[in-house]
C-alpha cells in the first residue's frame, strides 16, 4: 500500500528539503524546516482522527448508512496514528542515543 497516498507524506516535504539544501549549505536552519514538516504531519493526523470520530458519530446516530466511508476514515486515522507513533519512537530512540554519547 502506498502510504503517501493515504497520509500526505508526499513529495512536498522532500521538495522542500531539496530546495533548501543549498540554503543549509549557506547557513540556513534545516531544523525549522523539519520541525514545520513534523507539525504539519501531526495536524494531519489530528484531522484524520477527528474525521474518523465524526464519521462514527454520524453512523451511530443513523445520519449515514455508508459503512464504506466509515471504514475508510477509520483506516486513514489508524494508519496516520501508527505512522506518527513510529516517528515518535524513532525520535525518542535517537534522542536517547545522543544523550548517551560521551563528549
Amino acid at each position: 500500500m502506498d502510504l503517501s497516498a493515504v497520509y500526505r507524506i508526499n513529495t512536498e516535504a522532500l521538495d522542500q528539503y531539496n530546495t533548501n539544501k543549498t540554503k543549509v549549505a549557506e547557513g540556513s536552519d534545516m531544523f525549522s524546516v523539519m520541525l514545520n514538516s513534523a507539525i504539519d504531519n501531526l495536524q494531519t493526523t489530528n484531522a484524520y482522527l477527528s474525521d474518523a470520530e465524526n464519521e462514527e458519530i454520524k453512523f451511530a446516530l443513523g445520519e449515514t448508512e455508508s459503512t464504506h466511508d466509515l471504514m475508510i476514515s477509520l483506516q486513514k486515522a489508524s494508519t496516520a496514528l501508527q505512522y506518527t507513533v513510529a516517528v515518535r519512537d524513532k525520535f525518542i530512540q535517537a534522542y536517547r542515543e545522543i544523550m548517551q554519547m560521551q563528549i
